[in-house]
């Protein structure tokens, strides 16, 4: 099983950087991508970057040019690096991991951290 840990939550002004981490332990045989996802009340979550194993990213067209999304593989960790934050931004940010753990791959997420920005 795979337990993930997600800190850099918190109150931001607009304009303003934060910086998430999410750090991955268990039975880890192997992680492919990795990556974070977000929700607001009453709406379904929405993929907001991913980084694969071969350092390849992704990002959702609004956070693109603000959000960078990295990985330190030895340490199986993924951040989220938000700058000029919005309050559009505001939501739970989630991360996740594709792993390998036994005969499957799968993703895991972890609970949750809150992001709100002010105006």
């Amino acid at each position: 099983q795979v337990q993930l840990v997600e800190t850099g939550g918190g109150l931001v002004q607009a304009g303003g950087s934060l910086r998430l981490s999410c750090a991955a332990s268990g039975s880890i045989i192997s992680i492919n991508s990795m990556g974070w996802g977000r929700q607001t009340a009453g709406n379904q979550r929405e993929l907001v970057a991913a980084i694969h194993r071969g350092g390849e990213t992704d990002y959702v067209n609004s956070v693109k040019g603000r959000f960078t999304v990295s990985r330190d593989n030895a340490k199986n960790t993924v951040y989220l690096q938000m700058n000029s934050l919005k309050p559009e931004d505001t939501a739970v940010y989630y991360c996740y991991v594709e792993a390998l753990t036994g005969p499957y791959q799968k993703d895991y997420w972890g609970q949750g951290t809150q992001v709100t920005v002010s105006s």
